[in-house]
């Protein structure tokens, strides 16, 4: 069976969840990654990096045996059966990369596997930060700055998210902030995004495991009381048949990871409901999707740019503009420029493009309640930033799950 995979390499140009013990079980050894760092004036230089996987994927257990904190989707309470005690007696493992997560690096290559077998079991997807160096994540700034990297997706298909983005996590993964973390970015700690996701298993140097409820759908994972928030810059979001950017900004005092209770954590299940587009933080964001404004022959397979194949992603900041273009083929292939009426007539996002797509699309303005593109600037391209690769899949059957903001069309009845 030929399972979907996401291959990147990278060219980057330039001008809270914490309270984790360390396991011995298993070394944990980091893929080196080589970026190239670019002036106008000096050129390009070879960075040697370093990848971490995220702590909510590794092996959870009893800092002194082998005994699981959590099995499949579910805390084990004859374990740890407090949140005090689940906080100060289990581990973090060292991760197996390529053999447990199928995440392979060969020089400035990235290969990131959708499920991979092990033994007498399997892993679904990975969340991958990108180190400076073996307890620190590497920052970036992203205004007036360019982004770009290779990407083949040819076997990513619908249902399957391969992304790339930006957070501002802690440097350390959240030691300095929660005495109790003694595992850091080393072990991938400190995940926040703009969803305010609760199904991690340490949120604000705690254990999550109060009123944790196991997902009906996925056999891995579940939901706390409490999530973790902070904006999100979407680079990338994408299979074989589509690609979104997007912008998620929160409200504009909480610029940083942050802790939500389960009323304003905007997420779908028993303490999300019907809340969908309200919480702290503009989850939906400002997006530009060809696919979805109008555009439907420009992105896929055997299309404009032919996702059959290897391309190259290039993404531009400015404080007035984030602007993307495509090379193929030794070719620049510009962005088209939406056609569903109502909309900006150039590719790209702005804070015209932003106003009027909620407007358009019929959804409630989260960006312009948190402070509009004033707050995209200041939190999202001013402030250091953590690069996250992910790939993972539709577990829910919800809006957001089945990637319907890649392949939906506006006016096509799908009522939001």
């Amino acid at each position: 069976m030929r399972w979907s995979h996401l291959t990147s390499s990278f060219l980057l140009c330039q001008g809270l969840t914490a309270a984790q013990q360390v396991g011995s079980y298993q070394n944990e050894t980091h893929p080196k990654l080589q970026w190239s760092s670019c002036t106008v004036d000096g050129g390009c230089q070879t960075v040697n990096g370093e990848i971490a996987m995220d702590a909510n994927f590794r092996w959870l257990h009893k800092v002194d045996n082998y005994m699981n904190c959590f099995s499949g989707n579910t805390w084990e309470e004859n374990q740890c059966s407090t949140v005090e005690n689940c906080t100060n007696t289990c581990a973090l493992d060292g991760a197996d990369y390529a053999r447990v997560y199928g995440v392979k690096v060969t020089n400035s290559s990235v290969s990131q596997r959708f499920k991979t077998n092990f033994d007498f079991a399997y892993n679904v997807g990975s969340r991958l930060f990108l180190l400076e160096s073996k307890h620190k994540y590497q920052m970036f700034t992203l205004k007036n700055n360019e982004l770009a990297f290779d990407v083949d997706l040819s076997t990513v298909e619908c249902g399957i998210n391969g992304a790339l983005y930006f957070v501002p996590m802690d440097a350390d993964g959240g030691q300095t902030r929660y005495a109790t973390n003694k595992a850091g970015a080393e072990y991938g700690t400190g995940y926040c995004d703009a969803s305010c996701p609760r199904d991690l298993k340490f949120v604000g140097g705690k254990a999550n495991m109060e009123a944790w409820i196991p997902s009906e759908t996925d056999p891995f994972s579940g939901k706390g009381l409490y999530g973790a928030c902070c904006p999100q810059f979407s680079v990338w979001n994408s299979n074989a048949h589509s690609f979104e950017m997007s912008s998620h900004v929160c409200p504009p005092d909480r610029a940083g990871p942050t802790v939500c209770g389960y009323e304003e954590c905007d997420n779908y299940g028993p303490y999300g409901g019907q809340n969908h587009w309200r919480g702290q933080c503009d989850r939906w964001g400002c997006s530009y999707n060809p696919y979805r404004m109008g555009n439907t022959a420009f992105y896929g397979k055997g299309k404009t740019v032919d996702t059959g194949r290897k391309f190259t992603v290039v993404t531009q900041w400015s404080e007035t503009k984030v602007t993307q273009f495509f090379i193929q083929d030794g070719q620049k292939i510009e962005l088209p420029a939406p056609v569903v009426e109502g909309l900006p007539k150039e590719a790209g996002l702005s804070a015209d493009m932003c106003s009027k797509q909620r407007a358009v699309f019929g959804e409630l303005d989260t960006m312009a309640q948190n402070g509009g593109w004033e707050t995209h600037n200041r939190q999202l391209l001013s402030q250091p930033m953590v690069l996250v690769m992910s790939i993972g899949a539709d577990v829910h059957g919800g809006l957001v799950e089945h990637q319907i903001w890649a392949h939906w069309i506006y006016g096509s009845g799908l009522k939001m």
